[in-house]
């Protein structure tokens, strides 16, 4: 499958007319084939204005259709083969077994919300049948289920070009929730994004489902992003980013007519505590773990171990040294994209110059410009508290072990925090009295908390919750990796004394849709 520059809007090609973008390859600086044209406003009302006039009609698909879909772009990617890897890693300098991974896992997805919307247990059908006879009152027929908010934009990540972007987890679980989907290209996926989009649309034509279900878009610049949230037909934005630009979006969103939610995943320093007895025990390979966790990827995860605690005393020193000695032998590696490695190398550079941080070691130099040197650092708490800038994330393979005089400490420390994607505990049965101080504060802190392990890695499943309170997020009640992620698209109605023939069929009597469904207060299977 050729890779054109073109957009995709709802079954058509568009080559755009607003200036001329190309991705590039961060490990070379080359600049990779073909020349993309940027979208206008008019682009962008198109692809909206197809999603809309098609909504009604997606969302009333069969379920078992709207499963099929998902299953079929999973397929449509795989079957891609080497040309989808071979072009992400041109445009991300990922290794190929990385990518591979990430691909296996953007289908995955796929597939758990095709498994999902099978089973209906999402449309949350609720049954409270009528009570005429009800003294002092009567009580009329009430039955509420889920329906989709309306088309979604999704805009795509830099450092997740499969799992993050186009057909990754905020678009599957869109279309599952079934709302159309209009999606922003990275500008350093450009390729990539152009694949995955033809894996969708050709999935879009082959489940005979309406075309303005899907559209891809490109732009140079704010505009296009912007003009898409302001769009009156979007309903709800998906975004994975940075802080400013999460928060942008949500101003825009804030700012329409008609304001709408913007599940935005913006920054997280993901805090772990060190506990005096997991420490004593295994401080040498928490060590090592934790080193293999903050670069991992180059850092560039959102869930990285950005900062951990530990009560200073001999045992913690050990751990320093060991991580020291980690960091040093780790190697540098290419990162995402010039701005991205720019903004890390500022953010090292700064660090290295506070008063009260010192380095506890760095890996091998960086043997090209978009390349980074990992990097640990260390600093008491009290200095920890005295500079802000200490608590700001870092995108990158570094870290800041701080050093806390006692557990007390470490407890006022974990409520300053600001919102978080997760925060980690390593504890042993001796360090329980500490640990059950410390939850309830993380419990307020993150959407996950992490015991004995390190938080880089997000399994797809019912339970995962990734999100958390701001900024970690923009909203703590969802999460965008797992089942539940579904939620984000979805609004409850309830339908009152209405005649059998006009109800949705999983609202009627006879569950003609063989659904899950709660009747006056029972639960009732399919």
């Amino acid at each position: 499958m050729a890779v054109t520059g073109a957009m995709l809007i709802g079954a058509e090609e568009i080559r755009g007319t607003q200036g001329e973008m190309r991705a590039a390859n961060p490990a070379t600086g080359t600049e990779l084939e073909p020349v993309f044209g940027g979208g206008t406003t008019a682009d962008v009302d198109k692809a909206c204005e197809l999603a809309d006039r098609d909504f009604d009609a997606f969302r009333a698909a069969p379920l078992e259709t709207r499963a099929l879909l998902l299953e079929t772009i999973a397929q449509n990617l795989m079957d891609l083969g080497d040309e989808l890897i071979e072009r992400a890693m041109a445009e991300s300098g990922l290794p190929r077994p990385r990518l591979e991974g990430e691909r296996a896992r953007t289908c995955g997805q796929l597939k758990l919300f095709a498994s999902l919307v099978r089973d209906g247990r999402f449309l949350n059908v609720v049954i409270d049948t009528a009570l005429p006879d009800r003294k002092p009152l009567p009580r009329s027929d009430l039955r509420s289920r889920k329906i989709p908010v309306g088309p979604v934009a999704v805009f795509g990540a830099s450092n997740f070009p499969l799992a993050f972007s186009v057909a990754g987890g905020d678009t599957a679980a869109a279309l599952a929730a079934g709302c159309p989907v209009v999606a922003k290209a990275h500008p350093s996926h450009l390729g990539t994004s152009e694949l995955a989009g033809r894996a969708i649309q050709q999935a879009i034509a082959k489940c005979g489902l309406p075309a303005g279900t899907f559209s891809l878009l490109v732009g140079i610049g704010n505009e296009v992003g912007g003009a898409l949230v302001k769009h009156p037909a979007i309903q709800s934005v998906a975004f994975t980013g940075s802080r400013k630009g999460g928060q942008a979006l949500v101003a825009i969103a804030a700012a329409r007519p008609q304001p709408i939610p913007v599940f935005a995943e913006m920054s997280s320093i993901n805090p772990l505590f060190l506990l005096p007895a997991a420490l004593e025990t295994r401080g040498a390979a928490i060590a090592t773990g934790l080193v293999g966790s903050a670069t991992l990827g180059v850092g560039q995860f959102c869930t990285k171990p950005g900062l951990i605690f530990g009560i200073a005393g001999e045992t913690f020193d050990a751990f320093t040294r060991a991580a020291g000695e980690a960091i040093s032998a780790a190697n540098a590696a290419t990162m995402l994209n010039a701005g991205i490695q720019q903004a890390f190398a500022h953010g090292v550079g700064s660090l290295d110059t506070i008063d009260g941080v010192t380095k506890l070691g760095s890996g091998a130099e960086a043997s090209h410009a978009v390349a980074a040197q990992p990097v640990l650092f260390a600093t008491t708490a009290e200095s920890f508290r005295s500079n802000p800038k200490l608590a700001e994330e870092i995108f990158g393979p570094v870290a800041l072990v701080i050093a806390c005089k006692d557990d007390a400490e470490m407890v006022h420390l974990a409520n300053q925090f600001e919102g978080q994607l997760t925060a980690t505990m390593h504890l042993e049965a001796a360090d329980h009295a500490l640990a059950a101080k410390l939850l309830p504060v993380l419990e307020r802190k993150a959407g996950r908390i992490v015991v004995n392990g390190f938080p880089t890695g997000v399994e797809v499943s019912y339970a995962m919750v990734h999100g958390g309170p701001a900024p970690s997020t923009s909203d703590a009640r969802a999460t965008s990796v797992g089942a539940m992620a579904i939620e984000r698209f979805l609004r409850p109605v309830c339908y009152q004394d209405f005649p059998t023939d006009l109800l949705p069929s999983e609202l009627q009597d006879a569950n003609l849709a063989s659904k899950p469904r709660l009747v006056d207060g029972k639960l009732l299977t399919a």
